[in-house]
């Protein structure tokens, strides 16, 4: 017998609370668009701003305004410096927003005029890392292009396995992939085409009754937004290993999602004279020991890495509880709710037919 937290016979009303709920993820979204929009965008780390960074690590406690002094002497402009980690390691982030060619002898020189000042063997170069304009500009399109696919994909796939309409989510595939080639075309900027796909994506899936498919995609937008909002006001660095957070948060917050729409369809076909908003609540109550069971698992681990991973996985440690908790969330409070939302919205328009 498994382990159980939860009693089987419990009954939440949970779709009691979804207007609560939803406009809550709509103000917590919006605050982050809003200081995405006023910071210019997210703070893109090196992977795809490009540039020079070197991660040095001293052997006695150091102000960072000798850091700055020691560079200004070396000649080299628009240099920021930063504490790494915790205070007591006393490691520091050196960003360049230009590559530099030379970088061994920047490297070798910083450490030399460093020594001079602080002893022989005081300080250790543990990183140095470059990339060109070029290079990250190319790194951000992927990287916003494997988000939209994933998602994209995920979509396809739930319309097929819970509604049986592979054929239908094909076609609607196919009519987004025809947009996208126009506003490719059009020469359209990314971000401008990424989130046109989006709406496209989510209007069709209202328009052809993939109420799964919606609700599932919906509560990966949702998840994404809410980690990225949390970044930008937090004024934390987008790179690659943060995109990998936000694949591997749309991978669990699927998983939560899938169990519960799993009971759905499960106990839809059990109870064909249940009310639909009905099922729902009961799927959820059923479900809620193992999602609480595996949440909790997962943010123990997650935040015993948050703690003792270390600065260099410190933010991806970060992006992923976010995300597990946004990703709980969702499955409960936006995923679900959205069934019911186009259930009562299909009734109503047969209601109307039957009425003409």
């Amino acid at each position: 017998m498994g382990l159980t937290l939860i009693k089987s016979d419990i009954n939440i009303d949970f779709l009691r609370w979804r207007n609560w709920a939803i406009s809550l993820s709509l103000f917590i979204i919006f605050v982050g668009l809003i200081s995405l929009i006023l910071r210019g965008g997210p703070r893109y780390g090196i992977d795809f701003a490009g540039g020079t960074l070197i991660q040095l690590k001293f052997f006695k406690p150091v102000k960072i305004d000798m850091i700055r002094e020691v560079l200004k002497g070396l000649k080299i402009k628009d240099v920021t410096v930063q504490r790494f980690g915790k205070i007591e390691e006393n490691e520091y982030l050196i960003r360049m927003p230009l590559a530099i060619d030379s970088l061994k002898r920047i490297s070798e020189s910083l450490k030399e005029v460093l020594e001079e000042k602080l002893g022989k063997n005081s300080v250790e170069i543990r990183r140095v890392e470059m990339v060109g304009p070029k290079v990250g500009k190319d790194l951000r399109r992927k990287a916003l292009l494997a988000l939209f696919y994933a998602v994209l994909i995920i979509g396809i796939y739930i319309s097929g396995r819970f509604e049986m309409k592979w054929g239908t989510s094909l076609i609607m595939a196919a009519a987004l992939f025809g947009v996208v080639y126009i506003f490719l075309l059009l020469k359209a900027p990314l971000p401008f085409l990424v989130l046109i796909a989006f709406i496209t994506t989510l209007f069709l899936y209202a328009l052809l009754n993939l109420r799964f498919a919606l609700g599932a995609v919906l509560a990966l937008v949702h998840d994404v937004l809410i980690t990225l909002g949390i970044f930008s006001l937090l004024n934390k660095e987008i790179d690659l290993l943060i995109v990998a957070a936000f694949l591997t948060i749309i991978g669990y917050s699927l998983n939560d999602t899938i169990v519960v729409f799993d009971r759905i369809r499960e106990n839809m076909r059990k109870a064909t004279k249940e009310r639909f908003t009905s099922i729902i609540n009961r799927s959820i109550n059923e479900t809620l020991s193992r999602t609480v069971l595996t949440s909790g698992t997962t943010l123990m681990a997650l935040l015993a890495l948050y703690l003792f991973g270390g600065g260099v996985i410190h933010n991806f440690a970060f992006a992923l509880l976010i995300g597990v908790i946004a990703g709980t969330y969702s499955s409960i409070f936006i995923a679900s709710p959205v069934l019911s939302l186009l259930e009562g919205r299909q009734l109503f328009l047969l209601k109307t037919k039957k009425a003409r």
